[in-house]
């Protein structure tokens, strides 16, 4: 085999926590690569393209770019933050040859940082860390550096990839520098870096040609494109290409042709008549090709080896819907529309798991990374025009030697200080363990493992426990023995008694008995829950209800009555205030919450029976 290093070419991927500023570098480095015309009008985030990625502030797919510098093409892979998001970051490091640690100057590594970069170092990567965000008022430049040689030594790196260089980067500014007291001018330092240190790609390309497949993209015209580096050989417009996956080697692999191939440049995927070896490519012409396959000549067929997928760790029904409202606001609405639409998302994310319900038709269990990636896909569903519901979340237990098992999480929380004391009561009281607490300035930042199920609805309380400032974060650990009973919920609910429109006089009445989360003139049905109750049980009110008039007393001649404004809840905060007999309703205009069981008398039978 004849390995050819092809200088003028780099694959980098950009890891980091999430909100540490890796869409924003990357759209600097976009700038100053040449990308856009000088007088070209662009967009903050430019990589984050769906419109939830440009709500949310967050990246949710790996996208793929390349920049040109000293004529040298650098590929560049912006990859997710979130931990939910964590299949993303595992494969996407399979096609690059180094890494761009990205650390925020005033936070430092977080469960993220640990994550990824333990990703990367498992797979020998080289890394060069960037301290970013050195122009935040509170930042600790010196401390963060020494934190992030503490965590390289914690996750054996070797004596290379503890020599990593280190630079100091403001990526909204667009500047980077060798040194953290003296800032740059523009991000030369940190392209320099990439060219000398980063190695350029090793490939044979007189050999037969090969690709994994490492992401995919769809397109409504062409359908799946797979994209991925070229491990060895040359491949030419409409040659013949066979796809085989090392883990089914009994399957027979498929024919097909590589009717279309693209490189990257810029933001746009170009058409080109041939690719070679080293180089990141899209391809379409392969109808079900999926993550993990790989792409090779029929002359010798080679199933290259792919990271397993981590198994995920929680799960909710999804189902018909089938209120009394059921199909006035969806466009699709049957159990086969939710089947195929749940079914197309798993071709395009790996960590996402449908299976049947047994004894239903109607309803399917998704198993996802966490509550972040399935609220992500309920949102995109009801903006399609989807009608459906789903129920709590619940964690998935493993049997490890005959012992029933938990997923454990790493919980990071940076809290102002006089706040810590409830922060550590809540977590204890939901089984969670302190690992080590490390004053910052006039803040704490304590670390936990917690059972993942401790941390279903604690994001509210932490917020009122910090009065808003506090911030946490958490990333998968690993299963261990049951920790016992978790209290979920310590309220009950309001629930609406009969079908109809709530009313002023209604609501005045049921405000006493707790808060609202719905207006005059909302419409209700009966088992519709309509607010929270401070107390430990579910207690029926009728919002419906008008006030009785008789001839002796003129409607207008009481005083004016006073609503407290009812409480809005986004879609995380439904899902954390679900008990487990209830169900959250999700259509394009609203989401409702609701009892599984919507008779009132049916309900009390079946609360009977439990006790």
């Amino acid at each position: 085999m004849i390995f050819m290093q092809n200088d003028k070419l780099r694959n980098v991927a950009i890891i980091a926590h999430v909100d540490h500023g890796k869409t924003t570098l990357v759209d600097e480095m976009l700038k100053q690569g040449g990308i856009y015309r000088e007088n070209q009008a662009t967009v903050d985030r430019v990589m984050d393209s769906g419109d939830l990625e440009r709500e949310r502030g967050i990246t949710i797919l790996a996208k793929n770019t390349a920049v040109h510098y000293k004529d040298t093409k650098i590929n560049i892979v912006d990859t997710p933050g979130h931990a939910d998001f964590g299949g993303e970051v595992e494969r996407i490091l399979k096609m690059v040859n180094g890494v761009i640690l990205l650390v925020d100057a005033a936070e430092g590594p977080m469960p993220q940082t640990r994550f990824v970069l333990s990703r990367a170092l498992e797979l020998g990567h080289r890394v060069i860390v960037v301290v970013n965000k050195i122009d935040r008022p509170d930042q600790r430049v010196h401390e963060v550096v020494d934190e992030v040689l503490e965590l390289l030594l914690d996750l054996d790196a070797t004596d290379e990839q503890l020599d990593s260089p280190m630079l100091f980067c403001s990526g909204r500014q667009g500047t980077a520098s060798y040194s953290p007291d003296a800032p740059g001018t523009d991000l030369t330092p940190l392209f320099d870096t990439i060219l000398d240190y980063i190695p350029a790609p090793e490939a044979d390309e007189s050999a037969p040609f090969q690709m994994l497949v490492s992401s995919i993209d769809y397109n409504e015209f062409v359908g799946r494109i797979a994209v991925g580096r070229i491990e060895r050989g040359v491949i030419k417009q409409n040659d013949e290409i066979a796809v085989c996956n090392f883990h089914a080697p009994d399957a027979a692999p498929q024919k097909a042709k590589a009717t279309a191939i693209y490189q990257f440049d810029g933001l746009a995927k170009v058409p080109a008549a041939e690719a070679t070896a080293g180089n990141i490519i899209a391809m379409s012409g392969i109808g079900d090709i999926t993550i993990g396959d790989t792409i090779c000549a029929p002359s010798a067929i080679e199933p290259i080896e792919f990271v397993k997928i981590s198994a995920p760790t929680m799960e909710m029904t999804f189902s018909v819907n089938d209120s009394p409202f059921a199909g006035r606001e969806g466009k699709y609405v049957t159990s086969r529309q939710l089947r195929e639409r749940l079914f197309r998302e798993t071709l395009k994310d790996v960590s996402l798991r449908v299976t049947e319900v047994e004894n239903s038709t109607d309803s399917f269990n998704v198993a996802g990374r966490g509550e972040m990636s399935l609220s992500i896909l309920m949102e995109t569903m009801r903006r399609e025009g989807y009608e459906f519901q789903v129920s709590p979340p619940r964690v998935l237990f493993q049997e490890i030697d005959g012992k029933k098992c938990e997923p454990i999480e790493r919980l990071v929380v940076d809290v102002p200080a006089d706040c810590v004391g409830s922060v550590i009561e809540a977590i204890g009281k939901r089984k969670g363990d302190m690992l080590d607490m490390t004053p910052v300035g006039d803040r704490m930042k304590v670390q936990f493992l917690v059972p993942s199920r401790g941390l279903f609805g604690y994001r509210n309380e932490f917020l009122t426990a910090t009065k808003g400032e506090g911030i946490m974060a958490s990333v998968f650990e690993e299963y261990a023995p049951m920790k016992g009973e978790i209290a979920r919920r310590n309220t009950g609910s309001l629930v609406a008694f009969e079908t109809g429109e709530a009313v002023t006089y209604g609501l005045f009445n049921a405000q006493e008995r707790g808060a609202l989360f719905i207006g005059a003139g909302t419409p209700v049905y009966a088992g519709m829950i309509v607010g929270e109750c401070p107390k430990q049980e579910d207690i029926s009110v009728n919002v419906c209800k008008k006030k009785q008039l008789t001839n002796m007393r003129a409607s207008g001649s009481d005083e004016a009555l006073r609503l407290v404004p009812p409480r809005q809840m986004s879609l995380e905060q439904d899902l954390e205030f679900l008990a487990d007999d209830e169900l959250l309703e999700c259509t394009p205009e609203n989401l409702r919450l609701r009892k599984r069981i919507l008779d009132h008398s049916a309900r009390m039978r079946e609360a009977s029976k439990k006790k």
